[in-house]
């Protein structure tokens, strides 16, 4: 063996070797926002290049807090609050194709989702753009579909999977009779064609949507009897995190060509925390969050032996509640920042900082290969009948701004197609034949005129607390 492939053995050649967490400065984080403390095992947080939101502490009900990214530093105990769920909130997902909506998922058995507005409302928002009701238990995962507008996905612990087209506020498909307990997680792949699930029955399945069909699975890929996690790859294989049956935490790696077999499977250590896997595609690494552990462990995966290669280890002193991960394209560049985590604790949300070490200040276009961007790539009909397409991909050279507030709107099919409710009529139905359809947009449009009016006024006053806020603090 030549001296050259000695030394290559020796250590690995890779770019993100030297990839170092750091936290922000205390000035930057959130404070004074009282974390859930519902017991379940989601991430509790979620972050676009506009938002953090937080689920929250809330009497009689559920709900989560939004703050605008550079909204640091104490938040009011009386900032606005997103509440709509008659029980605790157990999941939050913001659309990928649009930065301004979040969904939802609650105790109470629907899942909603919610327009946002860029400035900071003055009452709490209570009125979701639209409820999707479909479960009979409590549902405790969302996941948007990566490429196709307004498809949502909900699994409850009635032990069903739901798609729903956002857009009309109507399910599109119902995976019953998949899953015989209670599902962990569900994942999409890169183009959104199938599914990958981890179940209490100890079972990871791959399902493809569309054909209601389970098409891979594989029973124990861990042999613990605690929760599992399984997330996709760019390339389509799978990786899992679970327990041995000595409680050791492990990590896999999967081919679905022949799932039998394991490509990689290490032990970790026997914390009992499950842990929460992060995936970014671009740079091939996963962050394992663990919930309860107060460190962040990473690994690049690569197609040599080993295959999951051991980075380095975050450490920190307090212990995370839960943890946002920033997609790509709210990521600094400028400061060589592959990935941004949003640390919950008990009180406050604290950022960590992801960041290859770079002499030069140019753009580091091996860092930073072009990254999914906000516009779908497919209509949730077209995903439906059968089409798939790759995300629709951006530079990030000079940086992302995010695009301005859009409006989602739901379109509720056939609404004037159905019949009248018994008993008498009063007045004018939608159904009379007097009653034409120009009166009834006149109306909707009426609607429309007072509700922007109100919108108006609320940012209104929202703008001129801010500036007296502004005002009374300068002459403190």
């Amino acid at each position: 063996c030549s001296p050259p492939a000695m030394s290559r053995r020796v250590v690995r050649q890779s770019k993100f070797r030297h990839v170092f967490g750091q936290p922000v400065k205390a000035d930057q984080m959130y404070e004074d926002i009282r974390v859930s403390k519902v017991t379940w095992d989601s991430s509790f947080c979620a972050v676009n290049p506009k938002f953090v939101a937080i689920i929250v502490e809330a009497g009689g009900g559920g709900a989560f807090i939004v703050l605008p990214l550079a909204k640091t530093g104490r938040v009011d105990k009386n900032h606005p609050l997103v509440t709509g769920h008659t029980a605790p909130v157990l999941d939050i997902d913001w659309c990928p194709h649009n930065d301004n909506v979040i969904a939802s998922a609650s105790e109470d058995t629907t899942v909603m989702v919610w327009q946002i507005p860029d400035y900071v409302p003055v009452r709490s928002i209570t009125e979701p753009v639209v409820t999707l009701e479909g479960h009979s238990k409590r549902v405790g995962i969302i996941s948007w579909h990566p490429t196709a507008r307004n498809v949502l996905l909900s699994a409850g612990c009635d032990n069903l999977v739901i798609l729903w087209n956002v857009g009309t506020g109507e399910m599109l498909l119902a995976l019953e009779d998949m899953h015989t307990d209670l599902i962990y997680n569900v994942g999409w792949n890169r183009n959104g064609s199938l599914l990958v699930t981890t179940c209490k029955d100890k079972k990871v399945r791959v399902i493809d949507p569309r054909k209601q069909q389970i098409v891979a699975e594989k029973t124990k890929p861990h042999d613990g009897a605690r929760p599992m996690r399984a997330i996709f790859m760019a390339d389509g294989k799978i990786f899992t995190t679970g327990f041995s049956k000595m409680s050791e935490r492990q990590l896999g790696l999967w081919d679905l060509k022949n799932f039998e077999e394991p490509i990689a499977l290490q032990e970790m250590d026997t914390s009992n925390g499950v842990l929460l896997p992060f995936y970014d595609p671009d740079s091939s690494i996963v962050y394992l969050c663990g919930k309860g552990d107060s460190s962040i462990r990473y690994f690049e995966i690569t197609d040599e032996a080993p295959y999951v290669h051991y980075l380095n280890t975050y450490s920190s002193k307090e212990p995370q509640r839960g943890m946002g991960f920033m997609p790509k394209r709210g990521l600094d560049v400028s400061k060589c920042e592959i990935a941004r985590f949003f640390k919950l604790h008990e009180r406050k949300c604290e950022p960590i900082v992801m960041t290859v070490p770079r002499k030069s200040d140019l753009f580091q276009d091996d860092l930073y290969p072009d990254t999914p961007g906000p516009e779908p790539a497919l209509e949730a009909d077209e995903w439906l009948s059968g089409k798939d397409a790759e995300p629709i991909l951006i530079s990030l050279r000079d940086g992302y701004v995010p695009v301005k507030n859009r409006e989602l709107k739901v379109v509720k099919k056939n609404i004037l197609d159905n019949k009248p409710p018994p008993g008498p009529r009063r007045g004018h139905s939608t159904c009379d034949p007097d009653f034409s359809r120009p009166a009834l947009e006149e109306v909707l449009e009426e609607i429309r005129a007072l509700k922007e009016m109100v919108e108006a006024q609320e940012k209104r006053i929202s703008d001129l607390e801010n500036k007296l806020c502004q005002f009374t603090n300068g002459t403190d």
